[in-house]
């Protein structure tokens, strides 16, 4: 199995199309292996010119995983709430990295990255701190780390901070319940979130990796003010139904960057249903071919 490494860090990756053509690496969200981007979407993008690059974040999937660290919301709070310096195992910089590793590993010089949810916030921290390794950037149902904006409404933040599953059939009943809060009212499948749940059980189960991850979210705190010194051409996508990262989020994130493109998508909520590929394959494709 292909890895790029970064320091410790082993980061399980998968290409999709010729690597000739312009690279597109993809970026997950919070606890999201890289089977979210499944393969016919990542087929979408290569039909398209694009040599598509899907990897696990590290404490997801077959990457590594920090497991002798257990997840400490109230300590990473009362930090911030002193002004010190949150204990934390890795930041969303260090995520970050491990995307320029998976291009190092590929052997891409500069590529168009695309990020969902906290795959935005590392594209964010990509176009900010590794400027001359991207092409573009694309920023899908994310925020820039402001507390005012981006809120999640009281039932999906009491969904997302609730004791995680215990098993399968838990597991996939609480991502069946998830896209229900947060997802795209009207493209609900639930045959189709039932396999795709189990699949992701199947290949890796780490509540406690999504746990650090929120970690590094919740230690990160405003990207805005750097958001502004960006020059990446940057497309900032978000839907009207998310109610786990309100659009109010997306919105500022276009605000802050110079010259971004910011598309609101009627009745897309916090997920990517195959629905709505075509839509979102063209909006990158429009974005990319622009550049």
């Amino acid at each position: 199995m292909p890895y790029a490494q970064n320091g410790d860090v082993d980061l399980y990756y998968e290409t999709f199309g010729e690597p000739s053509d312009p690279a597109l690496l993809l970026v997950n969200g919070l606890g999201s292996q890289c089977i979210n981007f499944r393969v016919e979407w990542c087929e979408k993008f290569a039909a398209e010119s694009f040599f598509v690059i899907r990897f696990d974040n590290r404490d997801v999937g077959l990457s590594t995983h920090f497991s002798d660290v257990k997840p400490d919301f109230a300590g990473v709070r009362s930090a911030l709430d002193e002004g010190r310096t949150p204990d934390v195992p890795y930041t969303v910089s260090d995520m970050a990295n491990d995307a320029v590793a998976v291009l190092d590993a590929v052997g891409v010089e500069r590529a168009h990255v695309l990020g969902v949810s906290m795959g935005g916030m590392i594209v964010q921290t990509l176009a900010i701190e590794h400027p001359d390794r991207l092409l573009s950037m694309t920023s899908i149902m994310s925020s820039t780390g402001d507390l005012d904006v981006g809120h999640s409404s009281p039932d999906a933040l009491k969904l997302l901070m609730s004791a995680p599953p215990s098993g399968r059939d838990e597991y996939v009943a609480r991502h069946l319940a998830g896209i229900r809060t947060w997802g795209s009212p009207s493209f609900y499948d639930e045959v189709r979130l039932e396999q795709n749940a189990g699949e992701a059980f199947d290949r890796c189960f780490d509540p406690a990796g999504q746990g650090r991850q929120m970690m590094a979210i919740i230690s990160g705190g405003s990207r805005t003010e750097a958001l502004r010194d960006v020059r990446i051409p940057a497309l900032v996508i978000h839907g009207t139904a998310d109610n786990l990262v309100n659009w109010s989020g997306g919105q500022r994130t276009a605000e802050a960057i110079p010259g971004a493109r910011f598309e609101l998508i009627d009745g897309m909520g916090h997920d990517y249903p195959p629905e709505l590929w075509d839509t979102l394959v063209d909006l990158v494709t429009g974005h990319a071919g622009a550049t």
